[in-house]
Protein backbone atom coordinates (compact mmCIF):
# COMPACT_ATOMS: atom_id res chain seq x y z
CA UNK A 1 0.00 0.00 0.00
CA UNK A 2 1.33 3.41 -0.99
CA UNK A 3 0.47 6.31 1.31
CA UNK A 4 1.29 10.03 1.44
CA UNK A 5 0.49 12.92 3.75
CA UNK A 6 0.30 16.45 2.38
CA UNK A 7 1.21 18.76 5.28
CA UNK A 8 1.22 22.46 6.15
CA UNK A 9 2.70 23.29 9.56
CA UNK A 10 3.77 26.92 9.71
CA UNK A 11 3.76 28.41 13.22
CA UNK A 12 5.09 26.08 15.91
CA UNK A 13 5.48 22.83 13.96
CA UNK A 14 2.62 21.17 15.85
CA UNK A 15 1.11 19.43 12.84
CA UNK A 16 4.52 18.39 11.53
CA UNK A 17 5.26 16.65 14.87
CA UNK A 18 2.12 14.55 14.45
CA UNK A 19 2.82 13.78 10.79
CA UNK A 20 6.47 12.93 11.48
CA UNK A 21 5.45 10.44 14.19
CA UNK A 22 3.24 8.64 11.67
CA UNK A 23 5.82 8.87 8.88
CA UNK A 24 8.60 7.45 11.06
CA UNK A 25 6.52 4.56 12.39
CA UNK A 26 4.82 3.58 9.12
CA UNK A 27 7.16 4.81 6.38
CA UNK A 28 4.65 7.27 4.96
CA UNK A 29 5.87 9.84 2.43
CA UNK A 30 5.36 13.49 3.48
CA UNK A 31 5.05 16.53 1.20
CA UNK A 32 5.05 20.11 2.50
CA UNK A 33 2.32 22.00 0.62
CA UNK A 34 3.91 25.35 1.48
CA UNK A 35 6.91 24.31 -0.65
CA UNK A 36 5.55 21.83 -3.21
CA UNK A 37 2.48 22.93 -5.16
CA UNK A 38 2.10 20.04 -7.61
CA UNK A 39 2.51 16.27 -7.30
CA UNK A 40 1.01 13.34 -9.16
CA UNK A 41 -1.03 11.47 -6.55
CA UNK A 42 -2.58 8.92 -8.90
CA UNK A 43 -0.42 6.00 -7.68
CA UNK A 44 -1.24 6.49 -3.98
CA UNK A 45 -3.79 4.24 -2.26
CA UNK A 46 -4.24 6.57 0.71
CA UNK A 47 -3.81 10.35 0.83
CA UNK A 48 -3.76 12.41 4.02
CA UNK A 49 -4.16 16.15 4.38
CA UNK A 50 -2.62 17.59 7.54
CA UNK A 51 -2.76 21.18 8.73
CA UNK A 52 -2.80 23.53 11.62
CA UNK A 53 -6.11 25.34 11.80
CA UNK A 54 -6.28 29.00 10.85
CA UNK A 55 -9.57 30.80 11.59
CA UNK A 56 -11.43 27.45 11.53
CA UNK A 57 -9.86 26.43 8.19
CA UNK A 58 -7.09 24.24 6.86
CA UNK A 59 -4.06 26.20 5.65
CA UNK A 60 -4.74 27.76 2.21
CA UNK A 61 -1.83 25.82 0.65
CA UNK A 62 -3.49 22.52 1.66
CA UNK A 63 -6.79 23.61 0.18
CA UNK A 64 -5.14 24.66 -3.10
CA UNK A 65 -3.05 21.47 -3.21
CA UNK A 66 -6.11 19.24 -2.79
CA UNK A 67 -8.10 21.19 -5.35
CA UNK A 68 -5.30 21.03 -7.94
CA UNK A 69 -3.77 17.60 -7.31
CA UNK A 70 -6.27 15.18 -5.74
CA UNK A 71 -7.37 12.65 -8.38
CA UNK A 72 -10.93 11.34 -8.42
CA UNK A 73 -12.00 8.28 -6.40
CA UNK A 74 -9.22 8.32 -3.78
CA UNK A 75 -9.33 7.32 -0.13
CA UNK A 76 -8.34 10.24 2.07
CA UNK A 77 -7.99 11.23 5.72
CA UNK A 78 -7.37 14.39 7.69
CA UNK A 79 -5.01 15.37 10.50
CA UNK A 80 -5.28 18.71 12.26
CA UNK A 81 -3.87 20.53 15.27
CA UNK A 82 -5.54 23.57 16.80
CA UNK A 83 -6.21 25.43 20.01
CA UNK A 84 -9.61 23.75 20.29
CA UNK A 85 -9.01 20.05 19.51
CA UNK A 86 -12.02 20.07 17.20
CA UNK A 87 -12.70 18.53 13.79
CA UNK A 88 -12.34 21.26 11.15
CA UNK A 89 -12.16 18.88 8.18
CA UNK A 90 -15.42 20.29 6.74
CA UNK A 91 -13.34 23.33 5.74
CA UNK A 92 -11.85 21.10 3.02
CA UNK A 93 -15.23 20.37 1.39
CA UNK A 94 -14.81 22.93 -1.37
CA UNK A 95 -11.31 21.69 -2.21
CA UNK A 96 -12.39 18.07 -2.70
CA UNK A 97 -15.77 18.81 -4.25
CA UNK A 98 -16.39 16.70 -7.34
CA UNK A 99 -13.46 14.38 -6.58
CA UNK A 100 -15.63 11.54 -5.21
CA UNK A 101 -13.08 11.08 -2.40
CA UNK A 102 -13.88 8.63 0.38
CA UNK A 103 -12.88 10.08 3.75
CA UNK A 104 -11.79 7.29 6.10
CA UNK A 105 -11.47 9.53 9.16
CA UNK A 106 -10.10 12.62 10.84
CA UNK A 107 -7.65 13.05 13.70
CA UNK A 108 -7.46 16.20 15.78
CA UNK A 109 -5.42 17.19 18.81
CA UNK A 110 -4.47 20.37 20.58
CA UNK A 111 -1.38 22.25 19.53
CA UNK A 112 0.63 25.01 21.17
CA UNK A 113 -1.01 28.29 20.18
CA UNK A 114 0.24 31.87 20.47
CA UNK A 115 -2.15 33.50 18.00
CA UNK A 116 -3.46 36.98 18.79
CA UNK A 117 -4.13 37.68 22.47
CA UNK A 118 -2.91 34.23 23.51
CA UNK A 119 0.61 35.49 22.89
CA UNK A 120 0.19 37.92 25.80
CA UNK A 121 -0.38 35.08 28.27
CA UNK A 122 2.37 32.82 26.92
CA UNK A 123 0.09 30.81 24.68
CA UNK A 124 -2.29 27.92 25.23
CA UNK A 125 -1.83 24.15 25.08
CA UNK A 126 1.86 24.33 25.96
CA UNK A 127 3.64 21.04 25.37
CA UNK A 128 1.05 19.83 22.89
CA UNK A 129 1.06 17.75 20.88
CA UNK A 130 2.62 15.48 23.49
CA UNK A 131 3.66 11.83 23.44
CA UNK A 132 0.10 10.75 24.20
CA UNK A 133 -1.17 12.76 21.22
CA UNK A 134 1.51 11.27 18.95
CA UNK A 135 0.62 7.73 20.06
CA UNK A 136 -3.07 8.45 19.43
CA UNK A 137 -2.24 9.77 15.95
CA UNK A 138 -0.29 6.61 15.13
CA UNK A 139 -3.20 4.48 16.37
CA UNK A 140 -5.57 6.53 14.21
CA UNK A 141 -3.41 5.91 11.12
CA UNK A 142 -3.11 2.21 11.92
CA UNK A 143 -6.91 1.98 12.18
CA UNK A 144 -7.32 3.82 8.85
CA UNK A 145 -4.96 1.39 7.11
CA UNK A 146 -6.89 -1.53 8.58
CA UNK A 147 -10.00 -0.27 6.74
CA UNK A 148 -8.32 -0.74 3.35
Amino acid sequence: MKSIIICASTHHGNTRKVVDAIAEKFGVEVVDSTVVTAKDLSDYDLIGFASGIYAANFHPSIQRFAESNLPKDKKIFYIMTSAMDKDFSKSMAGSISGKNAECLGAFSCKGYNTFGPFKLVGGTAKGRPNEEDLAAACKFYEDIVAKL
